[in-house]
């Protein structure tokens, strides 16, 4: 059964077992990944050649969830989840022309969703950080969460390339 009407009250279980205010930064944390998770998602239905490695990165959102949720999680975010993000990024960045400015979030339907994902994955590493000041959080969450940005910045860019898009810059 989906419901059990534990949750009405506000209040929700860690996987320790913990009751936790469903407001806790524990929860607000791992709920911000969540909606990036689905985001991610949608960001896969919209792109051709990046599904796969959108489809990954959900794979991992959701060991970073549960890394989050258990304080002593089974699986855990590693650096070598990092050095595919790095790779990653790379990729696109060799792939696209070089960034002079800023850009506007937007352009292509693709792109447009995965700037959107970007901006979420920031509001996660906010969460995450504003976490990590009362509780420690390993260092491979921090750094795989900042890189996946980075990653959703040069994918956004490179469906605009793809696309012949031309990225706008913001009018100062």
């Amino acid at each position: 059964m989906v419901y059990t009407g534990n949750g009405d009250r506000g209040r929700t279980d860690l996987s320790s077992g913990e009751r936790v205010s469903k407001s806790s930064e524990r929860i607000q944390a791992f709920g911000t990944v969540d909606e990036l998770n689905s985001l991610t998602g949608v960001c896969a239905s919209f792109t051709e050649g990046k599904k796969d490695e959108l489809e990954t990165i959900q794979n991992e959102l959701h060991i970073l969830q549960a890394e989050l949720a258990n304080r002593e999680p089974d699986t855990k975010i590693t650096q070598e989840n990092i050095d595919r993000l790095e790779d990653l990024c790379d990729h696109y960045q060799d792939e696209c022309p070089p960034l002079r400015d800023f850009v506007l979030a937007g352009g292509c339907k693709s792109a447009a969703q995965l700037h959107n994902a970007r901006s979420v994955n920031r509001r996660a590493e906010r969460k995450i950080v504003q976490l990590d000041q009362n509780e420690e959080i390993r260092e491979e969450v921090l750094a795989y969460i900042n890189r996946l940005s980075d990653l959703f910045f040069l994918m956004a860019r490179h469906e605009n390339h793809l696309n012949n898009v031309e990225e706008k810059n913001p009018v100062y």
